[in-house]
């Protein structure tokens, strides 16, 4: 198939999502996921007339999307949660100076990575495929390696179409993935959400919405797991436990009361974008929050405080009013 016999801007929109996906878990970043695409899309676009069709176009972009990342992640820093950075923190402890945005593993919207058509087994392993914490844990691999654990353990490439991709053997890739693996087996990440939001689900979120916007501490912590982690990114401070994120509630983040909040899909999961009150009936962006549940308890409260940046990104409204 030459070039000619292609529509080049067809195919690149249908491929445009997964591409997304794929360069968001390679660089652990939705700007930088869509960034990685423009610059994979403008690349095809140049290289067209050199496209003979001897792979599939997919195959083709994917080639591109993929150097684009390793070129990318040839700067040394590596994205990370605050979990993988410190020990927690105590909620009396001063607020920090902010890390650097490029520190951090950053949410994204669902409808940027995840197919709207995929049958349910699919979309609930793509969905567990960008949570925060697995996501995090591919930052931990070396990029070849991150890219063929990828291609191969999520987006179901045979061994054969992923040498072909790097010009390299089977055996290769067969050894690349077996490091990848062992690497990931050494880092447990937190058990992924529910598949879909069943009816108890919802009502936990439907609670959680409730209380946060009536800022009913009590209420709030009744919903959280023991265990539960609370992170706050650009500040490496992260709680965890009930008693730390109650004294944080009532403490330093006592500001919060009066937010709204609109609900999101974020990494696979629920969240919310938060506004905070700034004065009589006008809200405005504060933190875009990753809400993360298991076994009928909130696990994981993740809030993004990059927000009028990320508000955009999730198309939700750059402020509320009564």
């Amino acid at each position: 198939m030459a070039v000619l016999d292609i529509d080049l801007d067809r195919e690149l929109a249908a491929y445009r999502r997964e591409l997304t996906g794929y360069c968001y878990r390679m660089l652990g970043s939705g700007f930088e996921a869509e960034d990685a695409v423009q610059e994979t899309l403008l690349r095809a676009w140049k290289a067209a007339a050199d496209f003979e069709g001897r792979s599939s176009v997919r195959s083709w972009l994917y080639r591109i999307a993929t150097n684009v990342c390793l070129d990318m992640l040839r700067a040394p820093q590596r994205r990370a949660m605050a979990m993988d950075l410190t020990a927690p923190w105590s909620a009396d402890t001063p607020l920090p100076a902010p890390a650097p945005e490029t520190e951090w593993v950053s949410p994204i919207a669902d409808d940027r990575v995840l197919p709207p058509e995929a049958d349910p087994a699919e979309l609930a392993s793509l969905r567990d495929s960008v949570r925060l914490a697995f996501v995090a844990a591919l930052q931990h691999l070396p990029p070849r390696q991150r890219a063929v654990l990828i291609l191969r353990e999520v987006l179901k490439w045979q061994a054969s179409e992923v040498a072909e991709l790097f010009e390299t053997s089977v055996a290769s890739v067969n050894s690349l993935l077996q490091r990848a693996r062992a690497t990931l087996a050494d880092r447990q990440t937190a058990e992924p959400a529910p598949a879909d939001l069943d009816e108890e689900h919802r009502a936990l979120l439907a609670r959680y919405l409730a209380a946060f916007e009536a800022y009913d501490v009590s209420a709030l912590v009744s919903l959280i797991s023991e265990d539960a982690n609370f992170t706050m990114p650009p500040f490496p401070l992260w709680l965890r436990g009930t008693a730390d994120i109650a004294k944080w509630y009532t403490g330093q983040g006592a500001a919060c009361e009066g937010s709204r909040l609109l609900p999101v899909s974020a990494n696979g999961t629920a969240g919310f974008a938060a506004y905070k009150q700034v004065g009589p009936g006008l809200w405005k962006p504060f933190a875009l929050q990753v809400i993360e549940v298991s076994g009928g308890r909130l696990v994981g409260l993740h809030h993004f405080l990059d927000a009028e940046r990320l508000f955009a990104a999730f198309g939700v409204p750059a402020e509320l009013t009564a």
